[in-house]
């Protein structure tokens, strides 16, 4: 997968929220995990929703595999995402939940959904519902839901949030997982730590612009 983010600002109800942003990213079949740092209304979440197709330029251009979002393709072809504070049907539970979303394209089994349960430390039999979830339970299931098409383009958005150590360790297993898969992965964290232990490149933000790149391992080590 080949992301190529050119000159991209966005405006938003006239403040600049993305500023003149250049990134390019290639994966080469090797899998990569790009991390997002940077103080609370940096840029990052709007990176991740213009890499979502969610915003579009107001200058600049953002395209997946050469094809411009918003004018090409309205989203990346295969993606999942993260972004905020899941949310699901409250009366249902989470096999159920991701039953219902995997309905709308129908490119998922059953076992697909008990696998992305179990990878995230949720049980497929549990019978309780959405609403009766914990905090760290809800994290868990948008998790799963984000990998459970198989998508070629992970975004997550604070993915540890809520999460005790035994789920930050599988969500982090999730993560280099799907990087061994030759998937492209964005991973917007306040922990230097987590952050720093699974990226290859590191993205610094600091009012919607670019502050730094750092390059912290190669593609496929």
């Amino acid at each position: 997968m080949k992301i190529d983010i050119d000159h991209f600002t966005k405006k938003l109800h006239g403040r600049t929220v993305l500023d003149d942003v250049n990134l390019h990213f290639d994966s080469e079949g090797k899998g990569l995990i790009v991390g997002l740092q940077g103080i609370n209304g940096s840029g990052k979440t709007m990176l991740i929703r213009a890499l979502c197709g969610l915003i579009y330029a107001t200058q600049g251009t953002l395209s997946v595999d050469g094809q411009i979002l918003g004018k090409d393709i309205s989203f990346p072809p295969s993606v999942g995402a993260l972004i905020e504070n899941p949310a699901f049907l409250n009366e249902y539970t989470g096999r159920r939940n991701l039953e219902l979303l995997s309905s709308i394209r129908g490119t998922v089994m059953q076992s697909h959904i008990d696998e992305a349960l179990c990878s995230v430390g949720l049980d497929p039999d549990d019978r309780r519902a959405y609403r009766k979830y914990s905090l760290g339970m809800k994290q868990r299931l948008g998790i799963a839901a984000a990998i459970l098409e198989n998508p070629q383009l992970l975004l997550l958005d604070e993915p540890f949030n809520a999460l005790d150590q035994d789920g930050v360790e599988q969500a982090a297993h999730v993560i280099q997982a799907q990087r061994a898969l030759g998937k492209m992965v964005f991973l917007a964290c306040h922990d230097a730590k987590e952050l720093y232990g699974l990226s290859d490149i590191v993205i610094t933000m600091k009012s919607g612009a670019v502050s730094s790149v750092e390059n912290i391992r190669q593609a496929g080590e």
